[in-house]
């Protein structure tokens, strides 16, 4: 969707200096950013974390970052048929609620703050998800990962929530009895959670709130798991990737284009 530069000075999406040009209201940035906001969060997760990005600098947007909200705009004029796709599951463990959460350490280097990612899928398909910036500075990858994690969780248990009464008002059997399993690719991040919060030279900086996703775990609401980083759908909403990348993570959160439904 975008491409960043591993070189801070050249990085595209880089907050505005002094030398750079601040873009007045002749240019639709805001409208522009509001109109993204609302397909991202509600229908376009493919963009929710390219518009998170940009949407950093509504107040001061240099023509770098005008040319970002450009590109989306025409990523989106080709994919227009493109939206999420729910097909019918004649076995009921084919919708159980999956949810993928990850964190990318330090993904804004120029403020030292990492970004939280978590989608939720029910059918295979997503239909909830989140792209955002932290807004403490983590002090290590598996701090950053504990607090994506802990986001994760509360989505969880209103989405199991939200699932009971849904199914519970129409008269069938609430199917979400066992533990949302969440997957999370951080090894020590999954052992921390195991453990619960233990007052250490490692965690004794880490705010005890973050460890709430120990406490749903022992009643049963969820089970975090362990999953490859390169299997964790979650790594579209917290970084840019590969275009080879970013398709199949796109196709496998359960967007699909028209074109490809019809020929079906």
């Amino acid at each position: 969707m975008i491409v960043r530069s591993l070189d801070v000075n050249k990085d595209p999406f880089r907050p505005p200096t002094h030398i750079d040009e601040i873009m007045g209201p002749e240019v639709p940035y805001l409208s522009a950013i509001g109109a993204l906001m609302y397909l991202a969060n509600n229908t376009r997760p493919d963009i929710a974390f390219s518009v998170n990005l940009l949407a950093r600098y509504s107040s001061t947007p240099t023509k770098r970052h005008w040319n970002g909200v450009k590109h989306i705009l025409r990523y989106l004029r080709g994919t227009s048929d493109m939206g999420l796709y729910f097909e019918r599951h004649e076995n009921a463990k084919a919708t159980n609620l999956v949810g993928y959460s990850d964190a990318g350490y330090l993904s804004d280097p120029h403020k030292v703050i990492s970004q939280s990612g978590y989608v939720f899928m029910y059918g295979g398909t997503a239909i909830s998800w989140r792209s955002t910036k932290q807004t403490l500075v983590a002090t290590s990858s598996n701090h950053a990962e504990l607090i994506a994690l802990y986001k994760a969780g509360r989505e969880c248990v209103w989405l199991r929530s939200l699932i009971h009464y849904v199914c519970e008002s129409c008269g069938l059997e609430p199917i979400e009895k066992s533990p949302t399993v969440i997957y999370e690719d951080n090894a020590a991040c999954i052992a921390q959670i195991k453990d619960g919060y233990i007052k250490g030279d490692r965690t004794k900086h880490i705010s005890p709130k973050f460890f709430s996703t120990h406490e749903l775990q022992v009643e049963g609401k969820v089970d975090v798991k362990q999953i490859p980083s390169s299997q964790n759908l979650a790594d579209l909403f917290m970084k840019a990737l590969p275009t080879k990348v970013f398709k199949q993570l796109v196709h496998n959160i359960g967007m699909r284009r028209l074109k490809d439904i019809c020929l079906n």
